[in-house]
């Protein structure tokens, strides 16, 4: 398999390349040349296959090309040593439970399959300097990638972060573990800390200075295994018989999580229609909309892993739909959320139901109760367990929320981070130094 980039200005790439540079030359984002279909025997038989079993058939669709067989099969079910239930929340709205890996969130599939895949491709290669990982997070994604690549010889993780604008516990998830994982605590927005790590990598000195790639979702390693849990969902609701008016939400700040689902989507699943719910960052509602893509700079929120002002995943959208703003709004709905609105739905559902929510996982459930039809069964991604948002989750529910031992334990570190300004000169000196 061939990757293009979004900006069509930048040669040809193999999947390697792709993994391992992260961003194509002319500051676009990798694509896969053609998607595959997925045959009608594995849709009429999914219900009936674990899920490991249907993520490697997935996987094959996508890198069986560039992995060997027995490799592939090893890096799917090395990651995928957990669960993503579909749980019932009322009678027509399902939670997809995405929180069940080692860091408590969704990234952890596309973090831990990144770092294998990565892996696998250094290790083959005759180039044995350092691979540095540089990633931006606005709150998950930095645990997710530095815990699936802690300790993984011949790479380094550099994890950036906007001061003051992520949890405590999200913090010490990335901050406490040393080795070979660096947090930058940078004062800004997550937009400058995005805006930094794409810098770096359009920076020819210092790319001969040291290798470079991305562990956000603008790598096609981070973002297209997500799809694996999407097939996962609809053959679980096929075995309750309530998969042939599907719905998916998606919580959306990057948007390579409902990117992934959609390119599920052209190999085939049959799912009727997306939502992509947004807090108050609503660029991309204001696109369907109007048709105007027009970015704006990051609102901190109360769901602030979805506080995203210009989604670095949107190119991917566009470039699949033929950049048609008709194709895209015929599959796919918005909705956006003030903070007030999140706290609410978190109440009423926990009254209602007895779920607790978190922030993120608010707004796909909020989203799917206003938009589901007649006949419809809907399914929202809970992205990250509540209790990585305690302090929130408690004073708006009342509640005292358990925090699961995994997430005690990294409590119970040092913090260790290097302050940063937004400057990108500052931050170029910083690496060169490495």
């Amino acid at each position: 398999m061939q990757y293009y980039s979004t900006n069509h200005q930048a040669p040809l790439v193999s999947l390697r390349k792709a993994v391992v540079k992260g961003l194509a030359e002319d500051r676009g984002l990798y694509m896969p040349e053609h998607i595959d279909k997925l045959p009608k025997a594995f849709f009429d038989n999914i219900q009936d296959m674990t899920f490991q079993e249907i993520a490697y058939t997935v996987a094959d669709a996508f890198f069986g090309d560039d992995v060997d067989s027995d490799g592939l099969h090893d890096l799917v079910y090395d990651t995928l040593c957990f669960d993503c239930p579909v749980v019932r929340v009322t009678d027509n709205i399902y939670s997809l439970e995405l929180f069940h890996g080692p860091t408590l969130a969704f990234k952890d599939v596309g973090a831990r399959f990144m770092a294998r895949l990565l892996q696998y491709f250094v290790r083959s290669e005759s180039d044995r300097r350092m691979v540095n990982v540089l990633v931006a997070t606005s709150g998950d994604t930095g645990s997710a990638v530095a815990n699936g690549f802690l300790g993984v010889e011949g790479i380094h993780v550099y994890v950036l972060y906007p001061k003051g604008k992520v949890s405590p516990i999200q913090e010490c998830q990335f901050t406490t573990l040393g080795r070979n994982i660096t947090a930058i605590e940078v004062d800004g927005v997550f937009d400058d800390c995005q805006r930094l790590v794409k810098s770096a990598f359009m920076d020819e000195e210092l790319n001969s200075h040291m290798r470079l790639t991305s562990a956000n979702s603008i790598n096609v390693a981070r973002f297209l295994p997500q799809a694996f849990y999407y097939f996962n969902a609809y053959a679980r609701m096929k075995a309750l018989g309530l998969a042939e008016q599907l719905v998916v939400c998606v919580p959306s700040g990057n948007f390579g999580n409902i990117c992934a689902a959609l390119f599920g989507h052209e190999m085939g699943l049959p799912v009727k229609r997306f939502i992509a719910a947004n807090n108050a960052n609503d660029v991309f509602y204001n696109y369907l909309q109007t048709g105007r893509y027009e970015p704006q700079p990051s609102k901190q929120t109360l769901a602030n892993a979805m506080d995203v002002g210009d989604p670095s995943n949107f190119a991917r959208i566009y470039d699949l739909y033929g950049h048609s703003h008709e194709r895209i709004t015929q599959l796919i709905s918005g909705a956006t959320y003030t903070d007030e609105a999140i706290r609410q739905t978190m109440q009423q559902c926990h009254e209602a139901t007895g779920y607790v929510l978190d922030p993120h996982g608010a707004c796909g459930y909020r989203a799917l109760k206003e938009q589901l039809r007649q006949g419809e069964v809907g399914v929202f991604c809970e992205t990250a367990h509540p209790a990585k948002f305690k302090e929130k989750v408690d004073e708006i529910l009342h509640i005292d929320t358990p925090i699961p031992d995994r997430l005690a334990a990294f409590m119970k570190g040092e913090k260790q981070s290097v302050p940063m300004t937004a400057d990108f000169d500052q931050f170029k000196q910083y690496l060169m130094q490495k």
